[in-house]
């Protein structure tokens, strides 16, 4: 068999399924069918956090993350479910074997998510969109699910192309389109770009990614850091990343750089929160539990320090999460001092996170939508 020559492009399919947790709730019960319904943390006592929620709840602006009291809020009438992960999980294992039909080449992101690298496919069909028809329709028939496709010739813009007519979606971004495409795209839409950057790259003017190509990869690096590169060649239609079946989750976190420095122990302590949910629902979303959590802090100067807690047995759950990082915060002394990032991030996995520790824990629907 002949290697394939470089100037062959890949031909790369990203298929997310339909707001997942929920999309299953309502196959399995019908009176939850168009309704607004939120899978994650209940509203009463503590209140919880949202996973996912359906499209009628959508509507409402219930988005992930959001605080369950926040949902209840939006839309007073909303169901809310409580998750059944070991139901998610035979599903996204039928879901897979669906996928290898086609090719051995999938890179799992999730339970709902993941790349496939069709080039050589194993039926010969040699169409990407073919085959993203194909996987879709399968689902369709033998899960009673949707899933939306997107296709391209790398990851990062097939990933893109997935989220463009969702639900139920396919999007073809063919090699001559990139570059115009890529052009066009929001600069909040750039893998890397939060809202302080993208607030960073607004004042520089730089709106969308027509406006990062005009820079130089020497000022994107400049004025970004290394990420700049990745910007620089992204915008052009660059990604060379291959799609990896066999791909380890070494760490798991999330961090935010403020608008403006934090100068109190309070100020720290409710962004840490914040990122803690975040963490924990990302955590959620991948079904990992880690036994190291690591506290990340940058301080106005660019200094920046970790302080990490080791435990004996893998956590994944917000309040441990949450007030080890406070704890470490408040170890790392606060007097006089600004910070402008604060990150949480949890390693040395262990054991499947989400296993059937209770049964008043699990019980019909949850999920992350949740961006990479």
């Amino acid at each position: 068999m002949t290697e394939q020559s470089p100037n062959i492009h890949r031909k790369i399919i990203h298929i997310d399924m339909d707001a997942f947790y929920a999309s299953v709730e309502q196959r399995d019960f019908p009176e939850y069918k168009g309704k607004p319904l939120v899978v994650g943390g209940l509203p009463e006592g503590r209140g919880g956090v949202v996973a996912t929620a359906s499209y009628e709840a959508r509507k409402f602006g219930i988005r992930s993350a959001m605080s369950s009291k926040k949902a209840l809020q939006l839309c007073p009438h909303a169901l809310f479910v409580r998750p059944r992960f070991n139901v998610y999980r035979e599903v996204s294992q039928h879901i897979r074997e669906i996928f290898s039909r086609y090719t051995d080449l999938i890179e799992p992101l999730s339970l709902d998510e993941a790349f496939l690298d069709v080039t050589n496919d194993k039926q010969g069909i040699g169409s990407a969109i073919d085959i993203a028809k194909l996987i879709k329709q399968a689902i369709k028939d033998e899960l009673q699910l949707t899933a939306s496709a997107g296709v391209s010739i790398n990851k990062f813009v097939a990933k893109i192309a997935s989220d463009i007519n969702k639900p139920d979606g396919l999007k073809f971004i063919g090699p001559s389109s990139i570059e115009n495409f890529m052009e066009q795209l929001p600069v909040e839409k750039f893998f890397g770009v939060g809202k302080v950057t993208a607030q960073k790259m607004k004042q520089m003017g730089l709106h969308t990614g027509a406006d990062l190509k005009k820079l130089e990869e020497s000022e994107l690096t400049r004025h970004f850091g290394k990420v700049g590169k990745f910007y620089y060649q992204i915008v052009r239609g660059i990604d060379n990343r291959e799609v990896q079946p066999h791909r380890e989750t070494k760490s798991l976190g999330a961090e935010d750089t403020f608008a403006y420095d934090l100068t109190t122990l309070e100020e720290m302590e409710a962004e840490l929160d914040k990122i803690a949910v975040t963490v924990h629902n990302r955590l959620l979303k991948y079904e990992l539990k880690g036994r190291t959590i690591t506290l990340k802090v940058k301080y106005h100067d660019f200094k920046q320090i970790t302080r990490n807690q080791s435990f004996q047995s893998p956590v994944n759950d917000l309040e441990t999460i949450s007030n080890t990082a406070k704890q470490l915060m408040a170890a790392t002394g606060v007097d006089d001092v600004k910070v402008r990032l604060l990150g949480i991030s949890l390693s040395n996995f262990g054991e499947i996170a989400i296993k059937q520790r209770d049964d008043k824990e699990l019980g019909p629907g949850d999920q992350l939508e949740l961006e990479l």
